[in-house]
Parts: structure tokens; C-alpha cells; sequence
């Protein structure tokens, strides 16, 4: 294994560890507190910093592995739907982030695109699951709903802290804007 592999494995799994923990934290507000959508943080910032491989595989079993391991969020239809949400999440912020490098605004750009990538995938990942798995419909108005509307607290959020985390481990020169890994 190459260094930058274990450097990978090793960020990743610290960012796992984190969403795992993270909802502890912000679920303290419960009025508020998955309004922040703590899991997305670090599925965001994985594709960033490790790559879209590892963004990807982050997203995907953090929500699975926090089911599981603390059930919550509920198995099916949430951690289902959030899982392939949070993989888009974290490949198309490795992806794009690769592909706005060097251009004014690559951050947000990437992270702004990462972020309507993975609502899309979502919704229609549950509207799939709902009408395959559940009794109920997964309409239009729940797309916007889950996606937007009540998301806006999460969504300002990550506009907010991940381009200063990305920006600051870019200065910091602890990733680089071209990425070995894929």
C-alpha cells in the first residue's frame, strides 16, 4: 500500500468516527438538531480531502453503520436513501473538486454542485424505496420538504464550514488540489 493510500484509509476512517459521533453533538437541539444534517459533513469533506473513492465509501456506510450501530437514523427508509445521498455527496465533492481545481470559486463550486448531486440522487433513491419497500409515496412536495426546505439550517451550514475547512487544509498545503487517488 502506498503512503497516500494509508493516509486515505487513515482520514477516512477519523471521518467516519466523526459522523458517527456528530449527531450525539447536534442532536442535543432536538428541535434543531437533524436540521443540521450532521452526517453530510464528513462524507463532504472525505470526497475533498481523500478523493472521490473514499468520499464515496464514507457516505455510503456511515448512515448504514449508525443505523446499526445505534439505530438511528431508522434502517429503511432513511439510512437507505441517505447512504447512496451521502456516496453522491461524497464522490461528485472529490469529482468536481478535481475538476474546478485552479479556477476562482473551485470550493464552492464543488460543494454546491456536490450538495444538489446528492438531493437528486436522494429523492430519487426514495422514490424508489418508498414505493418498493413502504406503503407510503415519496412525493414532489416531500422532495422539497426533506430536501430543501427543512434542510436549510444544514444546508447554510455546510456552505459555511466546509469551504473554511477545505480553504484551510489547502493553505495549510495538507491537500493538494490534484489528487492521485480515484
Amino acid at each position: 500500500m502506498k503512503k497516500n493510500q494509508i493516509v486515505h484509509l487513515s482520514l477516512s476512517a477519523m471521518l467516519l468516527a466523526i459522523g458517527l459521533v456528530l449527531p450525539f453533538l447536534t442532536g442535543q437541539v432536538p428541535q434543531f438538531g437533524s436540521m443540521l444534517l450532521p452526517l453530510h459533513l464528513p462524507a463532504l469533506i472525505c470526497g475533498f480531502v481523500c478523493g472521490w473513492g473514499w468520499g464515496m465509501a464514507v457516505g455510503f456506510v456511515l448512515p448504514l453503520l449508525r443505523s446499526v450501530l445505534f439505530g438511528m437514523p431508522p434502517m429503511i427508509p432513511t439510512a437507505l436513501c441517505m447512504a447512496f445521498e451521502m456516496a453522491a455527496y461524497g464522490a461528485a465533492a472529490g469529482l468536481l473538486y478535481r475538476f474546478f481545481a485552479g479556477r476562482r470559486g473551485h470550493i464552492y463550486l464543488s460543494l454546491v454542485g456536490a450538495m444538489l448531486i446528492g438531493r437528486v440522487v436522494w429523492g430519487i433513491v426514495s422514490f424508489a424505496v418508498y414505493a418498493l419497500l413502504t406503503e407510503k409515496t415519496f412525493s414532489l412536495t416531500a422532495f422539497w420538504m426533506g430536501g430543501f426546505a427543512n434542510a436549510w439550517p444544514g444546508i447554510v451550514l455546510q456552505l459555511v464550514l466546509v469551504p473554511l475547512i477545505v480553504a484551510g487544509l489547502e493553505r495549510a498545503r495538507l491537500i493538494p488540489l490534484k489528487q492521485e487517488n480515484a
